[in-house]
């Protein structure tokens, strides 16, 4: 009896000791293996100097070639006003009047106090003649002619002040006053712009301060919806850049005058022809936070080169350095490679058929 319990315990054992085994390789055996990722698939250009043109594109502000607020130099209530709205007024016109009721009969009283002071030293002067008088008497009455005139040169020195003329040839803006208003120094009356000759104000980087020449022709677009083109010339420019954009300010004289000031045209500055560069696709680039990156493709692995960029234009990028003549650089499929993984060349691409027209580099 001993001996048959002892064999059933061995057995059950036995029994416990296979179902591990086998459970253990069961579980080895159904252990998935790892997966390997497929290379990503990309397409690549050659890198290849391309003639590039660097033609600049600025925003630009139309501006009358004269331009003034006006404003009445005293205070007082408007006795004229001769501002037809929109209309052209010839330099010298009367504008307004401002009631110098009050100056008038102080210029009128020293008239004639002048003209008695004047009496009193010509008699004065024949009496000294004959040493009837002392010469200091008639020295004052000398003094107050003298002090009358200044008087009234004064006085009609504020009596000009109170009338407003045109200093210029122009058109005349919206008025904003009526007849009979109490004005102010600080009054608008209205504007007046000189517009048979128009400017153009833009800016450029300070770089190319070297092309920026007085008598330069500059191509502009004075209207985006029609692309109609105008031809300006380079008159002035700025001594010194800005402090803030390093950006020079330049004006230029439009020989198209059927504009209105203020409003809004591109400029184009061509800043050289004939210059060579490797150029890829702007997606190609890799933006970070101190680097700019581009993809090169080497023994099938991505690695991720910094460059330097040059001239940006609509389509394209300038890289100045990090590329060298000959690099596989990739065009499509950007977003899914990663440092040192494997990619697979799907085609080599040309870089015309990548790029549309390119405009010109804008600022």
């Amino acid at each position: 009896m001993r001996y048959v319990v002892k064999t059933f315990k061995y057995f059950i054992a036995f029994v416990v000791i296979v179902s591990l085994m086998l459970a253990c390789k069961k579980k080895t055996g159904d252990s998935p293996k790892p997966k390997i990722s497929p290379p990503v698939i990309v397409d690549v250009i050659i890198a290849e100097k391309q003639p590039i043109n660097d033609k600049i594109e600025a925003n630009g502000t139309v501006v009358a070639n004269e331009f003034l607020e006006l404003h009445p130099e005293v205070s007082g209530r408007l006795t004229y006003l001769n501002i037809a709205e929109g209309s052209p007024v010839a330099q010298g016109t009367i504008l307004a009047k401002i009631n110098d009721a009050d100056l008038q009969a102080q210029l009128a009283k020293t008239r004639v106090q002048l003209d008695l002071v004047q009496k009193t030293t010509q008699r004065y002067k024949q009496l000294l003649d004959v040493n009837g008088i002392n010469q200091s008497d008639y020295d004052i009455a000398l003094n107050q002619v003298n002090a009358f005139k200044a008087d009234m040169v004064y006085t009609q020195a504020l009596i000009n002040k109170t009338i407003i003329k045109a200093p210029f040839s122009g058109v005349i803006g919206l008025r904003q006053i009526s007849p009979g208003a109490y004005v102010t120094p600080a009054t608008i009356l209205a504007t007046l712009q000189q517009t048979s000759k128009i400017k153009i104000d833009f800016t450029v980087p300070q770089n190319y301060s070297n092309i920026i020449k007085r008598g330069s022709v500059l191509d502009v677009e004075l209207d985006a919806s029609s692309h109609k083109m105008g031809r300006a010339m380079i008159v002035a420019t700025e001594p010194g850049a800005n402090t803030s954009t390093r950006n020079l300010k330049v004006r230029a004289l439009l020989s198209e005058s059927n504009i209105n000031p203020g409003a809004f045209v591109k400029v184009f500055l061509n800043a050289g022809v004939g210059k060579t560069a490797i150029v890829v696709p702007t997606n190609c680039i890799i933006p970070n936070d101190k680097n700019n990156q581009v993809i090169v493709v080497k023994g099938g692995i991505a690695n991720f080169i910094n460059v330097g960029t040059g001239i940006r234009q609509a389509n394209s990028v300038e890289i100045v350095n990090g590329l060298n003549v000959g690099d596989s650089v990739v065009v499509t499929g950007v977003l899914f490679a990663r440092p040192k993984d494997k990619v697979k060349v799907r085609s080599v691409k040309k870089l015309a058929t990548l790029l549309p027209k390119d405009s010109a580099a804008s600022y």
